[in-house]
């Protein structure tokens, strides 16, 4: 494989004309910092590639499904550690050979960008950055009017890729969303999906894990950050009022969700969300979610996690997790797997996988690094069985121990950390290609993958 590359990111930001230089250089140390673990984990154990290809690009060494394979398309490896791309997120194709990624560049300050990639019949890749200047850009998409949308941390904007300058043709649809990057616990990404009609469903993530300290609660007893004016942990709602324009202001569609990154619209209608649940020091709790979400919900954030139980910081709304009040999730997920992205898949290249709802596993632990799959029903939800179980590194498969859940087919259950070979998977995005092929990012490892039909 050929990749040409322009346009790469530099290490240090850019000193801001009038910026003080004291802050100029907290701003370059936390940067700095923040890209380290990068830098150190691809300096420690990078993909090895070798003769073998996989559909026209250089095989990647991660173990799949019967019948699949993984290519390389774009990222840094052992033999070249050169790297383009620096937080590669969410994908979209906008024809057979050229493809939209966004890349948060670093998570702090405007170094964030979208990125073309061009594939050729050859194996080779021209990459160009098409935008760049942007402040966490993470979901993209085709809006209703056939412009490309980005979400950035606090706004959605609409641009024109194929204009001569691309950058000039930015619009922004939905402005003054939170901005979360100064919490610890912080979930500043906007994710965003378009519901039949036009309407924008638009996360806002929580500002803390579990709402703790001096002023958490309000004076009703409730979280103030979910249950105040700033509709914090919650699905915004945008109306659609046609001619691609939406209403300024917002509903609060669902309430009690932490982190909705891995959202989704089946062609029912049926609206799911992947919960990152809390961050609890257990290795096996709590479970993430999968939820079917319905208007005016409550689905349990600060107070409830798993199925039904109270939160450590919550003991006293142990009653409210088991009422109707509560809505339980449909499924539990891997305790920690970390869902960012879900679809359904309706390729041609993959028979046993049609319909099926794939989702990416992005967590650090041995949970993580997954490209699960999923029977579902006639509405898009997955069938929950009896006896479920999931997988983890190391172990084989986990009993759950508790349900809702199901027992998926992990599309990569060779993803683990081997030494000399690769990291463990760290998956975000996932778009099933025109030609059924499933595309897929590593943001920690810099890469953009193409997993198709082993020949």
């Amino acid at each position: 494989m050929r990749t040409r590359r322009s346009g790469m990111p530099t290490m240090w930001p850019r000193r801001t004309t009038g910026l003080p230089r004291g802050r100029w250089l907290r701003a370059c140390l936390l940067t700095c910092l923040v890209l380290l673990p990068v830098a150190q984990g691809a300096a420690r154990e990078r993909y090895r590639v070798g003769g073998e290809t996989c559909g026209g690009y250089p095989r990647l060494s991660i173990g799949t499904m019967r019948g699949m394979c993984a290519g390389l398309v774009t990222g840094p490896t052992t033999a070249d550690p050169a790297r383009t791309l620096r937080l590669p997120r969410a994908l979209l194709q906008l024809d057979a050979a050229t493809w939209l990624v966004t890349d948060l560049g670093a998570w702090d300050g405007t170094r964030g960008a979208v990125w073309r990639l061009r594939t050729a019949d050859d194996g080779s890749v021209d990459v160009q950055r098409v935008l760049d200047g942007l402040h966490l850009p993470h979901a993209i998409a085709r809006g209703p009017d056939g412009r490309v949308y980005v979400g950035e941390m606090s706004r959605i904007f609409r641009f024109d890729p194929d204009a001569q300058t691309p950058a000039g043709t930015i619009e922004t649809v939905v402005d003054q969303l939170p901005d979360n990057r100064l919490h610890t616990h912080r979930h500043p990404l906007s994710m965003f999906v378009f519901l039949p009609g036009g309407d924008l469903l638009v996360n806002v993530g929580a500002p803390s894990d579990q709402c703790t300290g001096d002023d958490a609660r309000s004076g009703a007893g409730l979280c103030a950050q979910s249950e105040g004016d700033a509709d914090a942990a919650s699905l915004r709602r945008y109306r659609y009022d046609g001619d691609g324009r939406w209403a300024p202001d917002h509903t609060v569609f669902a309430r009690g969700l932490r982190n909705s990154l891995a959202l989704a619209v089946h062609a029912s209608g049926t609206v799911l969300q992947g919960e990152n649940s809390y961050d609890f020091d257990s290795r096996w709790s709590p479970f993430e979610e999968l939820n079917v979400i319905e208007a005016g919900r409550h689905y349990g954030w600060p107070y409830c996690a798993d199925a039904a139980q109270a939160t450590p910081a919550w003991p006293e709304k142990a009653d409210w997790c088991r009422s109707d009040a509560h809505t339980a999730p449909a499924l539990l997920l891997p305790p920690h797997a970390a869902p960012l992205d879900m679809r359904w898949y309706d390729g041609a290249m993959f028979p046993a996988l049609q319909s099926r709802l794939l989702m990416s596993w992005h967590g650090h632990r041995s949970v993580g690094g997954h490209i699960a799959s999923f029977a579902v029903d006639a509405r898009g939800v997955p069938r929950a069985d009896a006896d479920a179980r999931f997988p983890v590194y190391g172990q084989g498969m986990r009993a759950y121990g508790a349900g809702p859940a199901a027992t998926p087919v992990t599309l990569t259950p060779g993803w683990g950390l081997q030494r000399g070979a690769r990291p463990q998977g760290s998956p975000v995005g996932l778009a099933v290609a025109r030609d059924g092929a499933i595309w897929a990012t590593d943001d920690r490892a810099g890469l953009v993958i193409r997993f198709a039909k082993d020949d």
